[in-house]
């Protein structure tokens, strides 16, 4: 189809180039510990994911929640998420 639409890539490496950090660390993904810690692995490069979606730099997201995450209240927990960081400060 890209030989007659002009407009696609001839290649993947924008997908080759988003699963790169997952094929890195296979090996090390071997010596979490537990399921469980594999698990806090993989929730915590999902956010740092959220954060280079969104322009973010994951430093200081995290920051923030570690200085605001006591002060918030359980239903008002998703306001720290990376997305909505983005949305409610700017850069620094």
């Amino acid at each position: 189809m890209y030989t007659t639409a002009g407009i696609l890539q001839i290649d993947n490496n924008l997908v080759e180039n988003s699963i790169r950090p997952v094929a890195l660390g296979c090996k090390n993904y071997l010596f979490a510990g537990s399921n469980e810690r594999a698990q806090d692995a993989a929730m915590l490069y999902s956010l740092f994911a959220t954060c280079r979606l969104h322009n973010i730099n994951p430093e200081h997201w995290i920051t923030h929640v570690f200085e605001k995450i006591n002060g918030t209240k359980k239903e008002n927990l998703c306001q720290l998420l990376p997305q909505n960081y983005a949305a409610n400060f700017k850069q620094p």
